[in-house]
């Protein structure tokens, strides 16, 4: 199956991140969101889950968002995964002895972050960090692996408090290595510059948290470890 989406390569890479997008789709935004990710080391890909529409309104994220089959994104999602660590699988050995096979991380934006997490879950998937932007979703996250990192904003009225909370209780329940960031004065969308509710500030503190945790849980291990 083939991945309609956007592609950003770094010219030394030392591993991938798969990007979701928010209901918006694949808008520049995005794009050159990926493009940032790149230039820290990364091959990145973006699928596109709605193949070309894009929604500058509420009214209209809602109507693409209708349209999609959750079967559909879970197969378009998982082989985006597997074409990810394909592009990964001939980087050269990192420099300073250190090797291994190419780790991959995901990054998820609202739509995109719950079905970040979704994959995240599988018996199958191949991530080994995650950061979650605006997003929750329900279960015990017993099964995954993946180091999970946490953007939410204080004033979300697409989030509740209370599933927040619920959670978190679940992540910690299963053992799981996460991290919780809440921006005071943010609603949702606030790292997106294309969004009315862009919050400079918030997003200048989000983007080095999430790099630097995926730098941390991406770098190839020690050999013989």
């Amino acid at each position: 199956m083939q991945v309609d989406g956007y592609w950003a390569r770094a010219d030394e890479a030392a591993g991938g991140v798969l990007v979701l997008h928010a209901w918006w789709g694949l808008t520049p935004f995005l794009r050159r969101f990926c493009d940032r990710l790149a230039s820290e080391g990364w091959i990145v890909l973006a699928p596109d889950l709605y193949h070309g529409a894009t929604a500058a309104t509420i009214a209209e994220a809602e109507r693409l968002r209708s349209k999609l089959k959750g079967a559909v994104v879970q197969q378009e999602i998982t082989t985006a995964m597997e074409s990810l660590r394909e592009a990964c699988s001939g980087l050269p050995v990192a420099p300073a002895g250190r090797g291994g096979p190419a780790r991959i991380g995901l990054v998820g934006f609202s739509l995109g972050g719950y079905w970040g997490m979704w994959l995240s879950e599988q018996p199958s998937n191949l991530i080994d960090a995650a950061v979650l932007f605006y997003a929750s979703r329900g279960g015990d996250f017993a099964t995954g692996r993946a180091a999970c990192q946490f953007h939410l904003a204080e004033h979300d009225e697409y989030m509740a408090a209370s599933g927040v909370k619920k959670m978190q209780k679940a992540f910690k329940a299963a053992g799981r290595e996460t991290e919780f960031y809440t921006y005071p004065g943010t609603s949702h969308w606030f790292f997106e510059d294309d969004r009315p509710e862009y919050d400079r500030e918030a997003a200048a503190l989000a983007w080095p948290r999430a790099v630097d945790f995926l730098h941390a849980h991406l770098a190839p291990p020690q050999k013989g470890k």
